[in-house]
């Protein structure tokens, strides 16, 4: 699953890196979530945007993670390190 935030007036990337990473991870881990990376790179515009890539085992278990009571541990941390716009995509592997 790859989930991008862009926009909004802050982002706090320790706060992703160190809680947030974590956090996700233990909360999704059980489910099948195998790794959590964060990239930061910069749009055309100069604009903060950051790029988390939650790896899990197949995709029956991102859907259950997805589902999991937990998730809504992790949405509320959201807010906590950005107002931006965040977007989630299932990838396929290739």
């Amino acid at each position: 699953m790859i989930v991008t935030c862009s926009g909004g007036t802050y982002f706090d990337r320790d706060h992703y890196v160190d809680v947030h990473l974590p956090l996700a991870f233990a909360c999704w881990q059980r489910h099948g979530l195998e790794s959590a990376a964060a990239f930061f790179p910069r749009d055309a515009d100069v604009v903060d945007v950051s790029v988390g890539i939650y790896r899990f085992r197949d995709e029956a278990a991102l859907h259950a993670a997805l589902a999991s009571a937990e998730t809504e541990a992790v949405m509320a941390d959201v807010p906590r390190f950005t107002d931006a716009t965040v977007s989630r995509r299932i990838g396929i592997p290739l």
